[in-house]
Parts: structure tokens; sequence; C-alpha cells
């Protein structure tokens, strides 16, 4: 499975920015995907997760209310739109994927997921 992320770029704080995640590579696409983020001088950090069958998601609480990750399976592409954004959340965002159907309580666990796309950079200004 190859992954491949865009829509990254500079915003000012309370901005929004759409990320995308395509995923190729098998006929079916991912059963799980997510998004990952690393600040420099951090340690990489969950975001958000969705299921492919039933939808199921899960976002770090950093992000509750103000992120949301959609998938378009026709398409194997996954979503994350980010409002409100805030400098804190400047970072590289990665996409994650895994073809087994990941349980929600791993969900969070970069460990779950054996494919990876590059990262893209969010810069957020105050």
């Amino acid at each position: 499975v190859q992954l491949q992320a865009s829509g990254g770029g500079s915003v000012q704080a309370g901005g929004s920015l759409r990320l995308s995640c395509a995923a190729s590579g098998r006929t079916s696409g991912p059963s799980t995907m997510a998004w990952f983020r690393q600040a420099p001088g951090k340690e990489r950090e969950f975001v958000a997760a969705i299921r492919r069958w039933g939808g199921a998601t899960s976002y770090a609480d950093s992000v509750k209310g103000r992120f949301t990750i959609s998938r378009d399976n026709a398409k194997n592409t996954a979503f994350l739109q980010m409002n409100s954004l805030k400098p804190e959340d400047t970072a590289a965002y990665y996409c994650a994927a895994a073809e087994s159907q990941i349980i929600i309580s791993n969900m969070k666990s970069s460990t779950a997921y054996p494919y990876w796309g590059q990262g893209t950079q969010v810069t957020v200004s105050s």
C-alpha cells in the first residue's frame, strides 16, 4: 500500500486547511486510515483515525471539535478537515493505514499502522 498525502500549507490562527491521503496498491482500500503529526523536537502523536466499514472514528483530545476525519471509500482517500487552527497545530502531518480493522482502543497507537505516507507540513502563525 502506498500513501500520498497532500494539502498542507501555511495559515493564520483561526484558519482552515484540508489534508488528503490517497491510498493505492491494493484492489480494496485500507480498512483503517489515520493521521499523526510530529512537531520539531517532539514525538509523533495521534490526531485522528477512521475505519472503512462502519465509519467509526477516533480523535485526540487536542483536536476534538476542530478537526474532522472522513474518507471516500470509492477513491481510497482519507481527508482531515482542520478548522480553528492554532499555532500549536504546527507540525508535519503523516497519514497511516492498516489493512486490518483496528479495534478502537488501538487506533491511537502508531504501531498498529504498517503503512505510512510522507509528511505534509502545516504551519499556523499567530
